[in-house]
């Protein structure tokens, strides 16, 4: 059994050193999403060959970025219980932890390859949910879909004093933004501000 004990410090050691890596990529492309994997090795205080043994390659870094915010999404659906909670309580939920999420992965939120099959399975259902409560009216869930995370961009997006902001209603920033993103979605997919109102209030 003493046998096991050195590769099992040597893997963990491998996990901290990703994650070091990861971090440390996610906060240097936010700034600069040219740079290279050598600015990213110094930023995560490791030597560039470790970053090397990790990461082939700027593409397999940036795959590894895109596979730990789909997890991370197909997290957020399950917390939101898309599946279960009344669909209006869980399309606000899951704003909630999106914004949150946006908040603290700016560079990988942009890369397209985050929202895997199983994410946009998990957003589909959720709009169809909402159709079949007769909270929208749309009838595609895809459609509902690519409205959702366009309006998601524009109200993440505005500044703090905007005025359509600040009419969102009371609460701070981030809780005034998501009862926008949800209102202006629900409403535009063909359902109602009233209801929304109602199911938000519980």
């Amino acid at each position: 059994m003493g046998g096991e004990s050195p590769p099992r410090r040597i893997r963990a050691d491998a996990e901290r050193s990703t994650a070091r890596i990861l971090e440390a990529a996610e906060a240097v492309f936010a700034e600069d999403p040219a740079a290279s994997l050598e600015r990213i090795a110094d930023a995560a205080g490791l030597a560039r060959v470790t970053v090397h043994r990790r990461f082939a390659s700027r593409t397999a870094l940036l795959d590894a970025l895109a596979e730990q915010l789909s997890q991370r999404y197909l997290l957020g659906l399950a917390e939101a219980r898309v599946e279960t909670a009344p669909p209006l309580v869980a399309l606000h939920r899951l704003t909630e932890i999106v914004f949150d999420l946006k908040l603290g992965h700016r560079f990988a939120v942009q890369l397209s390859a985050a929202l895997t099959p199983a994410v946009v399975d998990g957003l589909d259902l959720l709009f169809a949910r909402l159709r079949d409560a007769g909270a929208i009216t749309a009838a595609d869930p895809a459609w509902c879909r690519q409205v959702y995370l366009a309006l998601l961009h524009e109200v993440y997006d505005l500044p703090a004093g905007s005025p359509t902001l600040t009419s969102a209603g009371a609460g701070d920033e981030v809780e005034a933004k998501v009862n926008l993103l949800v209102r202006t979605a629900v409403g535009a997919l063909g359902g109602s501000s009233d209801t929304t109102g109602v199911a938000l209030d519980r």
